[in-house]
C-alpha cells in the first residue's frame, strides 16, 4: 500500500483545521505544514478583545510549532515561505532555493488587509491587525497612547472599538457608511447598535472617509470631510480583507476574488485544494470561523480517501460586541426578500423574509440574541 502525503501552506486556523481533522481520520498519512510566520497555533479572533479577557500576545499562543507537530505527529516548518507552486511537477519551491514534491497540496494562504490609498507623511504609519504578530505590534504601539483612531465600522473595527473603548482609550471610527456593520444590519438595527457603542464613549464618523494623514508632533492629524480633522496618536485599519491568490494565480490556478474551488475544495488543478479566507467556494468567500471548521472536516475526508462535499449550513456569526450583543445571520446578497423589524429598550429582532415568508436571515441585538438557536433552525443552509 502507498503511503499518501498532503503539503498544507499556511498555518492559520484553515491549516491547522484540516491538519487536526485529516489526522483523526488516518493516524498514518505523511502531512507537511508550511508557515510564512512563527507556525504556532492560536485563536485568531481572540486579537479583537484580548485587553477586555485580560490576554497578552504571549498568552493568546496556544502551542508553538514544535507542540503542534508533536501533537499531530507532523512536520510543520516555521518561517517558510514558499515562492512559487509548479502545478505541473507537483512540486512547490522555497524563498531557499529547496524544491518540495507533493502528493496532494492545500491551500490555506488567508487574507491580506485592505490598505487605502492615502496621502500624508503619517500614512505609512496605519497599522492593521491580521495575525499574532500584527496584534504583538500593535499592543506594543499602544503603550502609553490613549486616544485611538479605527478606520472601518465594520465587524473587526466595531470589536477593537468596543475593546479600547472598554479599557479607558478614547475611540474614534471612520466609515463610508452611515451605520456600523453597514453591510450586516438593517438602518434600525445599525442605529440601536451606534447608541450602545457611543455609551461607553466611542465616537463614530460616518458617511467619512480620510483623505490625508499627516504627522503632527508625536501624533497623527487625519483629515476628512471639508477639511476637518482630529488627532490621534494610533491609526488602527480596519476595512476588510483580500484573499491572498498571487501564488496560485501565478501556478496557473484559477482565481476570482479567491482562488476558485468547487464543493470538494478542488481547483482546476487535480490534487490542488484551497480553503478557508483564500478560497471561492463555488463563488463564496466566507472568512468566518464557522465555514472554515466545516472547510476542514471535508477537506479532511478528501485527502484521505474519501471525497466529501462541503455543506454550510446556517452559520450565525456572533460579533463580540460586549457593549450591545449582536449576531448576525445575513442573508445571501441575491436573495429576495425585506426586513421586519421589532425593536424594544432591550434589543432588535430583525427578520429578512423572503416573498412568501420564508425566513432568509436574521440580526439579532441586545436581549433578542436569546433567540440565535430557535432562529437559527429555521435558515436554509448556506450551501446545500
Amino acid at each position: 500500500m502507498v503511503e499518501r502525503s498532503v503539503l498544507i501552506i499556511g498555518s492559520g486556523l484553515a491549516g491547522y483545521a484540516v491538519a487536526r481533522e485529516l489526522r483523526k481520520l488516518n493516524d498514518t498519512i505523511r502531512m507537511t505544514m508550511l508557515s510564512a510566520d512563527h507556525g504556532g497555533f492560536y485563536s485568531k479572533p481572540m486579537l479583537s478583545n484580548a485587553l477586555t479577557t485580560g490576554k497578552t500576545p504571549d498568552s493568546i499562543l496556544s502551542a508553538n510549532a514544535a507542540q503542534m507537530s508533536s501533537q499531530l505527529n507532523a512536520a510543520i516548518r516555521p518561517h517558510t515561505r514558499v515562492v512559487s507552486i509548479d502545478a505541473e511537477g507537483n512540486s512547490v519551491l522555497l524563498e531557499n532555493g529547496e524544491k518540495l514534491p507533493f502528493e496532494q497540496l492545500a491551500l490555506a494562504l488567508g487574507a491580506d488587509p485592505i490598505r487605502l490609498p492615502l496621502a500624508g507623511e503619517g500614512a505609512q504609519a496605519v497599522l492593521s491587525v491580521n495575525d499574532l504578530d500584527d496584534y504583538r505590534h500593535f499592543r506594543e504601539a499602544l503603550t502609553g497612547k490613549k486616544r485611538i483612531a479605527i478606520l472601518g465600522a465594520g465587524l473587526i473595527g466595531c470589536e477593537f472599538a468596543n475593546d479600547l473603548a472598554a479599557q479607558g482609550y478614547h475611540v474614534t471610527v471612520f466609515d463610508l457608511s452611515p451605520q456600523p456593520l453597514g453591510r450586516l444590519l438593517p438602518p434600525q438595527a445599525g442605529e440601536f447598535l451606534h447608541d450602545k457603542l457611543a455609551t461607553i464613549g466611542i465616537d463614530f464618523k460616518f458617511n467619512s472617509s480620510i483623505s490625508r494623514i499627516d504627522k503632527h508632533g508625536e501624533q497623527y492629524r487625519l483629515f476628512f470631510g471639508e477639511n476637518e480633522f482630529i488627532d490621534a496618536e494610533l491609526v488602527l485599519s480596519a476595512i476588510g480583507l483580500k484573499p491572498r491568490i498571487a501564488l496560485a494565480e501565478a501556478a496557473g490556478i484559477n482565481v476570482n476574488r479567491g482562488i476558485r474551488v468547487n464543493q470538494y475544495l478542488q481547483t482546476n488543478v487535480s490534487g490542488i485544494y484551497a480553503l478557508g479566507d483564500c478560497a471561492e467556494v463555488e463563488g463564496k468567500v466566507l472568512p468566518f470561523i464557522m465555514p472554515i471548521t466545516h472547510a476542514g472536516r471535508a477537506l479532511s475526508a478528501t485527502l484521505a480517501g474519501t471525497p466529501t462535499l462541503l455543506h454550510y449550513p446556517a452559520m450565525p456569526v456572533l460579533v463580540k460586541t460586549p457593549a450591545c450583543p449582536t449576531v448576525v445571520s445575513p442573508p445571501d446578497p441575491a436573495a429576495s426578500g425585506e426586513w421586519e423589524v421589532e425593536i424594544s429598550k432591550d434589543g432588535v429582532k430583525a427578520l429578512y423574509r423572503s416573498e412568501t415568508g420564508s425566513l432568509l436571515g436574521f440580526a439579532l441585538l441586545g436581549a433578542a440574541t436569546a433567540e440565535r438557536g430557535a432562529l437559527t433552525a429555521q435558515l436554509p443552509p448556506v450551501m446545500p
